[in-house]
């Protein structure tokens, strides 16, 4: 039997700025820039390419696993809503 295993569970969104448009992610693998990941929650369900990334108000490329990075939405998404790698 085929393994029907889903996408992979890179992040989860732990806090959301509505006035700025930017969530807080927690990482559980790196992810850089220019990367496509799907942000899935109860009433949240988009793709989206991440365009930038900040860590203590400064610009990065790429975020660490664990680390907790501010990005730039689309999108509203909630506090626990998951981010899901793209394939």
């Amino acid at each position: 039997m085929p393994n029907k295993k889903g996408p992979k569970i890179i992040g989860i969104v732990t806090h959301y700025y509505s006035n700025l448009g930017v969530a807080i992610v927690k990482f559980k693998a790196a992810v850089k820039v220019g990367e496509e990941v799907r942000f899935k929650g109860a009433t949240t369900d988009f793709i989206q390419k991440i365009d930038s990334m900040q860590f203590n108000h400064k610009d990065i490329a790429s975020s660490k696993k664990g680390q907790e990075v501010g990005i730039k939405v689309s999108d509203k998404v909630r506090e626990g809503d998951e981010i899901l790698e793209v394939v």
